[in-house]
Protein backbone atom coordinates (compact mmCIF):
# COMPACT_ATOMS: atom_id res chain seq x y z
CA UNK A 1 0.00 0.00 0.00
CA UNK A 2 2.78 2.21 1.06
CA UNK A 3 4.62 1.87 -2.30
CA UNK A 4 1.28 2.61 -4.44
CA UNK A 5 0.89 5.87 -2.23
CA UNK A 6 4.00 6.50 -2.87
CA UNK A 7 4.24 6.26 -6.14
CA UNK A 8 1.18 8.36 -6.97
CA UNK A 9 2.48 11.13 -4.78
CA UNK A 10 5.66 11.21 -7.07
CA UNK A 11 3.16 11.81 -9.85
CA UNK A 12 1.09 14.43 -8.01
CA UNK A 13 4.25 16.02 -7.14
CA UNK A 14 5.60 16.49 -10.55
CA UNK A 15 2.46 18.31 -11.27
CA UNK A 16 3.18 20.82 -8.36
CA UNK A 17 6.42 21.44 -9.39
CA UNK A 18 5.39 22.23 -13.18
CA UNK A 19 3.13 24.38 -12.55
CA UNK A 20 5.22 25.73 -10.04
CA UNK A 21 7.63 26.88 -12.60
CA UNK A 22 4.57 28.29 -14.78
CA UNK A 23 4.63 24.87 -17.14
CA UNK A 24 2.08 23.03 -18.67
CA UNK A 25 1.96 19.67 -16.78
CA UNK A 26 2.55 16.50 -18.73
CA UNK A 27 2.32 12.47 -17.59
CA UNK A 28 4.31 10.04 -19.56
CA UNK A 29 2.96 6.95 -20.45
CA UNK A 30 4.53 4.16 -22.30
CA UNK A 31 2.94 3.23 -25.96
CA UNK A 32 1.58 -0.42 -24.69
CA UNK A 33 0.41 -1.57 -27.96
CA UNK A 34 3.32 -0.44 -30.00
CA UNK A 35 5.50 -3.68 -31.47
CA UNK A 36 8.75 -2.14 -31.21
CA UNK A 37 8.74 -1.66 -27.56
CA UNK A 38 7.86 -5.62 -26.96
CA UNK A 39 10.50 -8.62 -26.97
CA UNK A 40 9.82 -11.94 -27.00
CA UNK A 41 11.32 -13.99 -24.20
CA UNK A 42 10.52 -18.05 -24.18
CA UNK A 43 10.42 -18.28 -20.19
CA UNK A 44 8.33 -15.38 -20.18
CA UNK A 45 6.02 -14.13 -23.47
CA UNK A 46 5.78 -11.15 -24.55
CA UNK A 47 7.19 -8.05 -22.54
CA UNK A 48 7.90 -4.59 -23.02
CA UNK A 49 11.79 -4.12 -23.74
CA UNK A 50 13.55 -1.92 -20.48
CA UNK A 51 13.18 1.06 -22.53
CA UNK A 52 10.14 2.05 -24.41
CA UNK A 53 8.71 4.73 -26.75
CA UNK A 54 6.58 6.72 -24.91
CA UNK A 55 4.22 9.41 -25.47
CA UNK A 56 3.15 12.24 -23.57
CA UNK A 57 -0.66 13.09 -22.15
CA UNK A 58 -0.26 17.12 -22.05
CA UNK A 59 -2.72 19.20 -19.89
CA UNK A 60 -2.02 22.43 -22.68
CA UNK A 61 -2.86 20.30 -25.63
CA UNK A 62 -6.71 20.38 -26.67
CA UNK A 63 -6.18 16.48 -28.00
CA UNK A 64 -5.34 15.20 -24.65
CA UNK A 65 -6.16 17.81 -22.03
CA UNK A 66 -9.43 15.26 -21.68
CA UNK A 67 -7.55 12.32 -20.76
CA UNK A 68 -4.64 14.04 -18.13
CA UNK A 69 -7.56 15.00 -16.18
CA UNK A 70 -9.19 12.02 -16.45
CA UNK A 71 -5.86 10.00 -15.59
CA UNK A 72 -5.89 12.41 -12.21
CA UNK A 73 -9.70 11.99 -11.48
CA UNK A 74 -8.72 8.10 -11.58
CA UNK A 75 -5.59 8.41 -9.71
CA UNK A 76 -7.11 9.95 -6.87
CA UNK A 77 -9.52 7.67 -6.76
CA UNK A 78 -7.42 4.51 -6.43
CA UNK A 79 -5.24 6.87 -3.65
CA UNK A 80 -8.43 6.91 -1.39
CA UNK A 81 -8.85 3.29 -2.30
CA UNK A 82 -5.57 1.91 -1.11
CA UNK A 83 -5.92 4.43 1.87
CA UNK A 84 -9.00 3.37 2.88
CA UNK A 85 -8.24 -0.48 2.07
CA UNK A 86 -11.49 -0.87 -0.53
CA UNK A 87 -12.20 -1.81 -3.65
CA UNK A 88 -13.45 -1.37 -6.42
CA UNK A 89 -14.68 -2.78 -10.15
CA UNK A 90 -13.84 -1.19 -13.15
CA UNK A 91 -17.10 -1.14 -13.83
CA UNK A 92 -17.73 0.79 -10.41
CA UNK A 93 -15.15 3.60 -11.27
CA UNK A 94 -17.07 3.98 -15.02
CA UNK A 95 -20.62 4.23 -12.96
CA UNK A 96 -19.14 6.83 -10.90
CA UNK A 97 -19.50 9.14 -13.39
CA UNK A 98 -20.63 8.11 -16.88
CA UNK A 99 -21.18 11.79 -18.11
CA UNK A 100 -17.70 12.51 -17.25
CA UNK A 101 -15.65 9.09 -18.42
CA UNK A 102 -18.06 8.52 -21.65
CA UNK A 103 -17.78 5.09 -21.69
CA UNK A 104 -16.07 2.16 -20.40
CA UNK A 105 -13.43 1.69 -22.53
CA UNK A 106 -12.05 4.84 -21.90
CA UNK A 107 -11.78 3.81 -18.29
CA UNK A 108 -10.40 0.44 -18.99
CA UNK A 109 -7.24 2.25 -21.31
CA UNK A 110 -6.41 4.54 -18.56
CA UNK A 111 -6.84 2.38 -15.88
CA UNK A 112 -4.07 0.14 -18.05
CA UNK A 113 -1.55 3.36 -18.76
CA UNK A 114 -1.79 4.19 -15.02
CA UNK A 115 -0.85 0.78 -14.06
CA UNK A 116 1.98 0.61 -17.02
CA UNK A 117 3.15 4.16 -15.65
CA UNK A 118 3.31 3.31 -11.83
CA UNK A 119 4.86 -0.16 -12.46
CA UNK A 120 2.17 -1.55 -10.40
CA UNK A 121 -0.04 -4.31 -11.21
CA UNK A 122 -3.55 -3.59 -11.52
CA UNK A 123 -5.13 -5.71 -8.47
CA UNK A 124 -2.57 -4.12 -6.52
CA UNK A 125 -3.80 -0.55 -7.41
CA UNK A 126 -7.28 -1.57 -5.46
CA UNK A 127 -9.40 -2.33 -8.98
CA UNK A 128 -10.57 -5.66 -9.52
CA UNK A 129 -11.67 -6.88 -12.98
CA UNK A 130 -15.60 -7.89 -13.65
CA UNK A 131 -14.95 -11.52 -14.07
CA UNK A 132 -16.70 -13.55 -16.57
CA UNK A 133 -14.36 -16.84 -16.76
CA UNK A 134 -15.62 -20.43 -15.25
CA UNK A 135 -13.66 -22.78 -13.39
CA UNK A 136 -14.79 -26.28 -12.65
CA UNK A 137 -13.67 -30.11 -11.45
CA UNK A 138 -11.10 -31.10 -8.80
CA UNK A 139 -10.19 -28.19 -7.11
CA UNK A 140 -11.22 -26.52 -3.79
CA UNK A 141 -9.85 -23.26 -2.32
CA UNK A 142 -10.28 -20.19 0.28
CA UNK A 143 -11.68 -16.94 -0.75
CA UNK A 144 -9.70 -13.70 0.42
CA UNK A 145 -12.73 -13.13 3.15
CA UNK A 146 -12.97 -16.74 4.43
CA UNK A 147 -15.57 -18.14 2.00
CA UNK A 148 -14.65 -21.94 1.44
CA UNK A 149 -15.17 -22.51 -2.17
CA UNK A 150 -15.50 -26.48 -3.98
CA UNK A 151 -15.41 -26.76 -7.66
CA UNK A 152 -16.44 -30.17 -8.10
CA UNK A 153 -17.61 -30.91 -11.69
CA UNK A 154 -21.03 -31.45 -12.14
CA UNK A 155 -23.90 -29.37 -14.23
CA UNK A 156 -23.15 -25.75 -12.86
CA UNK A 157 -19.51 -24.06 -12.40
CA UNK A 158 -18.03 -21.54 -10.50
CA UNK A 159 -17.54 -18.14 -11.77
CA UNK A 160 -13.80 -17.58 -11.91
CA UNK A 161 -12.82 -15.08 -8.30
CA UNK A 162 -12.45 -11.22 -8.57
CA UNK A 163 -9.83 -11.03 -6.66
CA UNK A 164 -7.69 -14.66 -8.09
CA UNK A 165 -4.64 -12.88 -5.63
CA UNK A 166 -6.29 -13.42 -2.27
CA UNK A 167 -7.47 -16.48 -2.98
CA UNK A 168 -5.64 -19.24 -0.39
CA UNK A 169 -5.66 -22.85 0.38
CA UNK A 170 -5.89 -24.63 -2.61
CA UNK A 171 -6.19 -27.97 -3.05
CA UNK A 172 -6.43 -30.36 -5.76
CA UNK A 173 -5.53 -33.92 -7.23
CA UNK A 174 -5.36 -33.01 -10.93
CA UNK A 175 -3.80 -34.62 -13.16
CA UNK A 176 -3.80 -31.13 -15.81
CA UNK A 177 -5.69 -27.93 -16.64
CA UNK A 178 -7.59 -28.02 -19.79
CA UNK A 179 -8.21 -24.14 -20.82
CA UNK A 180 -11.46 -24.28 -23.22
CA UNK A 181 -12.12 -21.41 -25.81
CA UNK A 182 -15.91 -21.74 -25.76
CA UNK A 183 -18.45 -21.43 -23.14
CA UNK A 184 -20.58 -24.03 -24.84
CA UNK A 185 -18.38 -26.60 -25.18
CA UNK A 186 -17.01 -26.05 -21.58
CA UNK A 187 -20.87 -26.69 -20.42
CA UNK A 188 -21.20 -29.65 -23.11
CA UNK A 189 -17.86 -31.00 -20.87
CA UNK A 190 -19.08 -30.54 -17.51
CA UNK A 191 -22.79 -32.38 -18.89
CA UNK A 192 -20.37 -35.68 -19.71
CA UNK A 193 -18.68 -35.39 -16.55
CA UNK A 194 -15.46 -34.62 -18.52
CA UNK A 195 -13.86 -34.21 -15.10
CA UNK A 196 -13.75 -37.31 -13.07
CA UNK A 197 -14.51 -40.23 -15.93
CA UNK A 198 -10.96 -39.85 -17.47
CA UNK A 199 -8.90 -38.72 -15.08
CA UNK A 200 -9.46 -35.71 -12.12
CA UNK A 201 -8.89 -32.73 -13.95
CA UNK A 202 -9.19 -29.00 -13.78
CA UNK A 203 -11.68 -27.12 -16.48
CA UNK A 204 -11.69 -23.50 -16.90
CA UNK A 205 -12.79 -21.02 -19.82
CA UNK A 206 -12.22 -17.33 -20.29
CA UNK A 207 -15.49 -17.79 -22.53
CA UNK A 208 -13.54 -16.24 -25.65
CA UNK A 209 -10.88 -14.10 -24.96
CA UNK A 210 -10.09 -14.39 -21.57
CA UNK A 211 -10.28 -11.43 -19.27
CA UNK A 212 -7.72 -11.00 -16.69
CA UNK A 213 -8.71 -12.77 -13.42
CA UNK A 214 -8.65 -15.83 -15.85
CA UNK A 215 -5.63 -15.36 -16.74
CA UNK A 216 -4.30 -14.68 -13.53
CA UNK A 217 -6.19 -17.93 -12.30
CA UNK A 218 -4.85 -20.15 -14.52
CA UNK A 219 -1.10 -18.44 -14.11
CA UNK A 220 -1.65 -19.28 -10.12
CA UNK A 221 -3.11 -22.78 -10.87
CA UNK A 222 -0.42 -23.51 -12.65
CA UNK A 223 2.54 -22.47 -10.34
CA UNK A 224 0.76 -23.98 -7.30
CA UNK A 225 0.44 -27.61 -9.11
CA UNK A 226 3.19 -27.37 -12.18
CA UNK A 227 0.53 -29.63 -13.91
CA UNK A 228 0.05 -29.57 -17.44
CA UNK A 229 -1.75 -27.22 -19.00
CA UNK A 230 -3.58 -27.53 -22.16
CA UNK A 231 -5.93 -25.88 -24.33
CA UNK A 232 -9.32 -26.69 -26.64
CA UNK A 233 -9.76 -23.79 -29.29
CA UNK A 234 -11.25 -23.56 -32.76
CA UNK A 235 -9.15 -24.36 -35.90
CA UNK A 236 -9.02 -20.98 -36.81
CA UNK A 237 -6.78 -17.86 -36.42
CA UNK A 238 -9.81 -16.53 -33.50
CA UNK A 239 -8.84 -19.67 -31.69
CA UNK A 240 -4.93 -20.01 -32.35
CA UNK A 241 -5.03 -15.85 -30.87
CA UNK A 242 -6.38 -16.65 -27.85
CA UNK A 243 -4.59 -20.02 -27.50
CA UNK A 244 -1.34 -17.48 -27.49
CA UNK A 245 -2.79 -14.97 -25.34
CA UNK A 246 -2.39 -17.76 -22.77
CA UNK A 247 0.51 -18.71 -23.13
CA UNK A 248 2.73 -15.74 -24.41
CA UNK A 249 0.44 -13.08 -23.56
CA UNK A 250 -0.86 -10.25 -25.23
CA UNK A 251 1.10 -6.66 -26.29
CA UNK A 252 -1.24 -4.38 -24.42
CA UNK A 253 -0.79 -6.33 -21.13
CA UNK A 254 2.74 -7.13 -22.07
CA UNK A 255 3.98 -5.03 -18.87
CA UNK A 256 2.33 -7.68 -16.77
CA UNK A 257 3.83 -10.74 -18.31
CA UNK A 258 5.31 -12.42 -15.79
CA UNK A 259 2.01 -12.46 -13.63
CA UNK A 260 -0.12 -13.70 -16.72
CA UNK A 261 1.49 -16.23 -19.02
CA UNK A 262 1.88 -19.54 -18.81
CA UNK A 263 4.99 -20.51 -21.36
CA UNK A 264 4.26 -24.13 -20.55
CA UNK A 265 0.86 -24.08 -22.22
CA UNK A 266 -0.03 -27.22 -24.79
CA UNK A 267 -1.99 -26.60 -27.83
CA UNK A 268 -4.29 -30.12 -27.73
CA UNK A 269 -6.69 -29.33 -30.33
CA UNK A 270 -8.80 -28.68 -32.34
CA UNK A 271 -5.45 -29.15 -34.76
CA UNK A 272 -6.04 -28.03 -38.41
CA UNK A 273 -4.38 -30.95 -39.20
CA UNK A 274 -7.11 -32.91 -37.10
CA UNK A 275 -9.29 -31.89 -39.90
CA UNK A 276 -7.97 -33.39 -42.67
CA UNK A 277 -6.95 -36.61 -40.33
CA UNK A 278 -10.68 -37.21 -39.19
CA UNK A 279 -11.94 -36.51 -42.46
CA UNK A 280 -14.27 -33.88 -41.15
CA UNK A 281 -16.91 -33.19 -43.57
CA UNK A 282 -17.27 -29.83 -45.34
CA UNK A 283 -20.88 -29.57 -44.47
CA UNK A 284 -20.59 -28.57 -41.16
CA UNK A 285 -17.58 -25.96 -41.48
CA UNK A 286 -18.06 -22.36 -41.68
CA UNK A 287 -16.69 -19.21 -43.87
CA UNK A 288 -14.00 -18.20 -43.49
CA UNK A 289 -13.60 -14.49 -43.88
CA UNK A 290 -10.96 -11.77 -44.77
CA UNK A 291 -10.80 -10.86 -41.22
CA UNK A 292 -9.72 -14.22 -40.59
CA UNK A 293 -7.36 -14.57 -43.62
CA UNK A 294 -5.66 -11.23 -41.92
CA UNK A 295 -5.68 -12.70 -38.29
CA UNK A 296 -3.50 -16.11 -39.26
CA UNK A 297 -1.04 -13.75 -41.75
CA UNK A 298 -0.37 -11.27 -38.60
CA UNK A 299 -0.20 -14.32 -36.41
CA UNK A 300 2.55 -15.38 -38.72
CA UNK A 301 4.85 -12.76 -38.30
CA UNK A 302 4.89 -12.43 -34.28
CA UNK A 303 7.92 -13.38 -32.84
CA UNK A 304 6.82 -16.26 -31.31
CA UNK A 305 6.24 -18.18 -33.98
CA UNK A 306 9.48 -18.32 -35.34
CA UNK A 307 10.33 -19.78 -31.82
CA UNK A 308 7.80 -22.69 -32.07
CA UNK A 309 8.59 -24.54 -35.70
CA UNK A 310 5.90 -27.14 -34.76
CA UNK A 311 3.57 -24.60 -34.01
CA UNK A 312 4.23 -22.65 -36.89
CA UNK A 313 3.81 -25.58 -39.12
CA UNK A 314 0.82 -26.01 -37.72
CA UNK A 315 -0.43 -22.65 -38.78
CA UNK A 316 0.54 -22.88 -42.11
CA UNK A 317 -1.43 -25.79 -42.46
CA UNK A 318 -4.13 -23.62 -41.07
CA UNK A 319 -3.77 -21.34 -43.64
CA UNK A 320 -3.22 -23.55 -46.65
CA UNK A 321 -6.11 -26.12 -45.62
CA UNK A 322 -8.39 -23.21 -44.60
CA UNK A 323 -7.64 -21.71 -47.99
CA UNK A 324 -7.97 -25.06 -50.17
CA UNK A 325 -11.46 -25.44 -47.99
CA UNK A 326 -12.20 -21.82 -48.86
CA UNK A 327 -11.44 -22.20 -52.52
CA UNK A 328 -13.68 -25.03 -52.72
CA UNK A 329 -16.92 -23.94 -50.40
CA UNK A 330 -15.28 -20.94 -48.84
CA UNK A 331 -15.57 -22.69 -45.35
CA UNK A 332 -13.17 -23.03 -41.93
CA UNK A 333 -13.60 -25.38 -38.70
CA UNK A 334 -14.76 -24.81 -34.99
CA UNK A 335 -15.30 -27.54 -32.26
CA UNK A 336 -18.54 -28.10 -32.74
CA UNK A 337 -17.39 -30.12 -36.11
CA UNK A 338 -16.54 -33.02 -34.12
CA UNK A 339 -20.33 -33.63 -33.52
CA UNK A 340 -20.67 -34.56 -37.17
CA UNK A 341 -18.62 -37.54 -35.90
CA UNK A 342 -21.05 -38.56 -32.72
CA UNK A 343 -22.89 -36.40 -30.32
CA UNK A 344 -20.11 -37.13 -27.76
CA UNK A 345 -16.94 -37.62 -29.96
CA UNK A 346 -15.30 -34.79 -28.49
CA UNK A 347 -15.35 -36.09 -24.75
CA UNK A 348 -15.44 -39.93 -25.54
CA UNK A 349 -12.81 -40.16 -27.91
CA UNK A 350 -10.97 -36.90 -29.30
CA UNK A 351 -9.81 -35.85 -25.88
CA UNK A 352 -8.93 -39.55 -24.42
CA UNK A 353 -6.97 -40.12 -26.84
CA UNK A 354 -5.40 -37.15 -27.07
CA UNK A 355 -3.93 -36.87 -23.74
CA UNK A 356 -3.25 -40.82 -24.06
CA UNK A 357 -1.02 -40.49 -27.16
CA UNK A 358 0.27 -37.03 -26.54
CA UNK A 359 -1.14 -35.29 -29.81
CA UNK A 360 -0.38 -32.06 -28.87
CA UNK A 361 2.02 -29.24 -29.88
Amino acid sequence: SSEVLEAIENVIQDVFESLSKKQAPVLTVTRRSDWRNIEFKDSVGLQMVPYCTTKQIRSDCPRSATKFALMLKILSMIYKMVQSNTYATKRDIYYSDTQLFGNQSVVDNIINDISCMLKIPRRSLHILSTTKGFVAGNLSYTEEDGTKVNCTCGATAVTVPSNVQGIKNLNSHAKFILIVEKDATFQRLLDDDFCIKLSPCIMITGRGIPDLNTRLLVRKLWDTFQIPVFTLMDADPHGIEIMCIYKYGSVSMSFEAHHLTVPSVKWLGLLPSDLKRLNICKDVLIPLTKQDQNKLASIQKRPYIACQPMWKKEACTNLLFLLEIMAASKMKAEIQALTSLSSDYLSRVYLPNKLQFGGWL
